[in-house]
């Protein structure tokens, strides 16, 4: 039989045995003070939605000393999208002139099939008809000299994207920079950032050997870049909607000079107009002082290549959902699904977003997002009716198509959302950044007082 303890001992073994209990009780309070000062937001929306750019303005206005430190980072990506826009400009020069093949001049026919209209995200081109364009002869010897000198930067676009990704791949043969949680301690070297274990094991002594030479040749060949971008010949192809780029080309090909100086540093205006796709999940955190009392901003950037049934996890103890569904993608189709139009698209998850019963307790933000680039369609003369049927004859301006499409949003809010909660909906362009951080101090204030109301402390 076990020994009986003698009641000094018993009285000892209660006094643990309350104390580990106490130590218990204050570490599950402690738990629940610090989950109820966690906010948690999910960004979501397609690929190119604008999630990466409203991050970015998060933190530039919650947390602008990180964007300082991550500064030097942004400055090869700027490169590779000044040099993926060349690359487009030169093919679209190509198919048009005929440039390629001929050493300046013109075809007396298409060099490849003519493609259809419907390019996923803009990278596509030949968009605009299955003729040629009929440019000034005069323009083919000065195009075709610019090629020549501009080839050997265009070069290093598949290098620099090597660089830049770490190793990392995607499937179904997509190519350019793909990137995870942690990319910026790869481009830079500082360790500030924590990397992934992908990262880790790809890391290489001279990640930036590629990224050194792009800078030195696009420093050397500043002037052809400007030449070729004022171009008549370029710019007609532009007006004509028969060269469609990237959404940040115009900016960064028009600052050039600015940005192909040896000491250049990516302003925020750079790092908000950048395209960088993510891979996964990224976490952002920011601490925001409401009341003397400090709460913990988790901010959840699902990326555009994340699958996604890749999202549901993250849901079910969300704050608030903020939807991203960039309006100005009427006229465009989906990379992976060239019959469906990215409106359609952008519906569709909403619907699935406002029926899942995971987000049954998070506060519901809508922003109908790049209102910029859709004036500068319908200014084009770009016709939303050609793309979509269904708006019929209603007039081709922005207040008209603003209002349809928020109508939809609305109606699909309505009919789909499975507690009816309330539809906090907003009308965005994230480079606008005084307008921008405007709205985000009215979504935070919205976010936090819901979530004071769910902890009851409102």
């Amino acid at each position: 039989m076990p020994k009986r303890r003698n009641p000094a001992e018993e009285e000892e073994a209660i006094r643990i045995s309350n104390a580990i209990d106490e130590e218990l009780r204050r570490e599950r309070e402690s738990l629940r003070r610090r989950r109820t000062k966690d906010v948690k937001v999910m960004l979501l929306g397609q690929a190119e939605s604008g999630k990466s750019t409203l991050q970015k303005q998060f933190q530039l206005y919650y947390s602008s000393k990180t964007l300082d430190e991550e500064r030097p980072s942004w400055r090869p990506i700027v490169y590779f999208n000044i040099l993926k826009a060349i690359r487009m400009i030169l093919d679209e020069l190509d198919w048009q002139y005929g440039l390629g093949a001929s050493g300046g001049e013109p075809l007396p026919v298409p060099l490849v099939p003519s493609t259809s209209n419907t390019s996923g995200s803009g990278s596509h081109s030949h968009s605009g008809s299955s003729s040629r364009s009929s440019p000034n002869p005069a323009w083919f010897p000065e195009l075709a000299i610019l090629r020549n000198k501009l080839l050997p930067l265009v070069a290093s676009e598949d290098a620099l994207a090597g660089e830049l990704s770490g190793g990392i791949s995607v499937t179904g043969g997509r190519t350019g920079v793909y990137v995870r949680a942690g990319w910026q301690a790869l481009i830079s070297g500082n360790r500030a950032w924590p990397l992934s274990e992908n990262y880790r094991t790809t890391m290489t002594p001279r990640q930036s050997a590629v990224a050194n030479i792009v800078a030195k040749t696009l420093a050397a060949s500043q002037a052809e870049v400007e030449l070729l971008w004022w171009h008549p010949g370029v710019q007609s192809l532009l007006k004509g909607n028969k060269l469609r780029l990237e959404e940040y080309a115009a900016f960064f090909l028009a600052n050039i000079r600015r940005i192909a100086q040896p000491d250049y540093l990516p302003s925020n205006e750079d790092i908000l107009h950048v395209r960088l796709q993510t891979i996964g999940v990224t976490e952002h955190a920011f601490d925001i002082n409401l009341g003397g009392t400090q709460y913990n901003w988790l901010l959840y950037d699902v990326g555009g290549a994340v699958r996604r049934h890749a999202w549901v996890p993250y849901f079910d103890d969300a704050t608030a959902i903020i939807f991203l569904a960039p309006i100005s993608a009427f006229d465009q189709y989906l990379e992976e699904d060239p019959r469906t139009n990215r409106i359609d698209d952008s519906l569709q998850l909403f619907t699935a977003i406002c029926s899942n019963k995971l987000l049954a307790n998070a506060a519901l933000v809508l922003m109908l997002n790049k209102t910029d680039l859709l004036k500068q369609k319908l200014q084009a003369g770009i016709k939303v009716r050609k793309y979509i049927s269904s708006y019929g004859d209603r007039p081709n301006e922005y207040e008209e198509v603003a209002e349809y499409f928020r109508a939809h949003f609305i109606q699909v809010h309505r009919r789909k959302d499975v507690t009816r909660r309330p539809l906090y909906l907003h009308f965005t362009s994230m480079l606008d950044i005084k307008a921008t951080q405007s709205i985000i101090i009215n979504v935070g204030e919205a976010i936090m007082r819901l979530h004071l109301t769910k902890i009851g402390l409102a």
